[in-house]
């Protein structure tokens, strides 16, 4: 355990500057017709940005914010999949929409990582559903009796009733212990 301690220590201490390159990254590419184009004028008015040096900084703030999230999530992603590939030779998958296989137990788990439990509306969820179920039939045209296992990890939060029917859905410290121990 203190190796693989040393190993995950190692490489955050790597990795994470990736992580500020890419927030940083992001600001150079930020466009004001673009954002502006996203964003609800009225929104605007009802926040009292009067001013454009105002406006700027609301906008700038807003898509900092946002690109945070999605860096910092597939920086978490990468660092599960290499804690999972230290403990259970798991991989990154080579199929659509499934980020992380690895065999335990005599299963295959399926894992679509998230950074958090509140990651999408019903017709994502519904997505996640139908991507578990191509990923099944893709790898059991190679292993039909393949016992597969699909699992939504999310980096934080809790979901206290993990068993969603078709999948299993493991956040915070649960997802964790799942692709470690």
């Amino acid at each position: 355990m203190q190796r693989l301690i040393k190993e995950v220590t190692e490489y955050v201490e790597q990795n994470i500057g990736t992580f500020h390159q890419k927030r940083i990254g992001s600001l150079n590419t930020l466009k004001l017709n673009n954002v502006l184009k996203r964003k609800n004028p009225y929104l605007f008015r009802a926040k009292y940005l009067i001013t454009a040096s105002d406006l700027v900084k609301a906008l700038a703030n807003a898509h900092i914010i946002s690109n945070e999230e999605t860096i910092f999530g597939d920086w978490l992603e990468g660092l599960a999949i290499f804690i999972n590939e230290k403990v259970f030779s798991g991989r990154k998958s080579g199929i659509p929409n499934i980020d992380l296989e690895f065999d335990n137990d005599g299963a295959r788990y399926i894992v679509s990582i998230k950074s958090g439990p509140n990651w999408g509306n019903s017709s994502q969820v519904n997505k996640l559903k139908s991507d578990f179920l191509t990923a099944k039939k893709t790898l059991r045209t190679s292993n039909s009796g393949l016992n597969i296992i699909a699992v939504n990890g999310c980096c934080y939060g809790r979901d206290n009733k993990p068993d969603k029917g078709d999948y299993f859905k493991y956040c915070g410290q649960s997802f964790w212990e799942f692709i470690y121990i």
